[in-house]
Order: C-alpha cells, then sequence, then structure tokens
C-alpha cells in the first residue's frame, strides 16, 4: 500500500535505465519536457494528498489497498496526461535531484497553490 506514495509507481521503479553523465543530460532535456514534468508534479501531489485524506478515512485494509492502488494508476495518469511516459518522468526527477541547474529550472516553473506567480531570481 506505501508503494503509492513514492512519485513512481513500484513497478516501474526496476525498470529504470542507467542515466549517463547527469551534466550531459541536463542539457538535452527540451523546455517542454521540463515544463511537462513541472505540471505532473504539480498534478501528482494533488492526487496524492487527495488519496491519502481518502485512504486516511478508509477502516478496512482492503479498501485502502484498493484506493492506494487506484490512487498509483491517478499518478502514472498525470504523468502520461502531460505527454511523457513514466521512464522519461523518472529520468529527468533523477537528473533534477542530481543537478542544481535542471532542478531550479523546473522549481520555478510550479507555482504554489494560492499565490500569483511571482517572480524568481534569475541565475
Amino acid at each position: 500500500m506505501a508503494a503509492w506514495l513514492h512519485p513512481v509507481p513500484a513497478a516501474n521503479a526496476q525498470a529504470r535505465p542507467k542515466v549517463p553523465d547527469a551534466a550531459a543530460q541536463a542539457e538535452n532535456i527540451p523546455d517542454r519536457k521540463l515544463d511537462a514534468a513541472a505540471a505532473a508534479i504539480e498534478r501528482m501531489a494533488n492526487v496524492k494528498q487527495e488519496y491519502q485524506q481518502r485512504i486516511s478515512k478508509e477502516a478496512s485494509p482492503a479498501e485502502q489497498e484498493r484506493l492506494a492502488d487506484e490512487g498509483n494508476s491517478a499518478m502514472e495518469k498525470a504523468v502520461t496526461d502531460q505527454g511523457l511516459s513514466v521512464a522519461e518522468y523518472s529520468s529527468i526527477l533523477e537528473v533534477a535531484q542530481n543537478n542544481p541547474v535542471v532542478r531550479e529550472k523546473i522549481i520555478r516553473r510550479i507555482t504554489p497553490k494560492g499565490s500569483p506567480a511571482a517572480p524568481r531570481p534569475e541565475q
């Protein structure tokens, strides 16, 4: 049940391709892919919050498991609806984790809920 709490469904976590040098790969990520990854992150955060609330209200372990599976599917759909495969999304997040430039590019694309798009300092 806890597997869905991670950004990548557990079944896809094993199939990650080897990631070449993060700096080289960072230069190869088009802006449209960074836009899609940022949008997927926002959508996945909403899905995760919704399903955590729904699961916490369920007493039945079977219903919690069903909701967790449903949440995993919804999170995968949040990624694929942005035009990314789960593998592409995972790869972009892995590069962002290892490369502060890519990480900042994604962060700039994410607008916190309830606040206007504030200009962020340029580096």
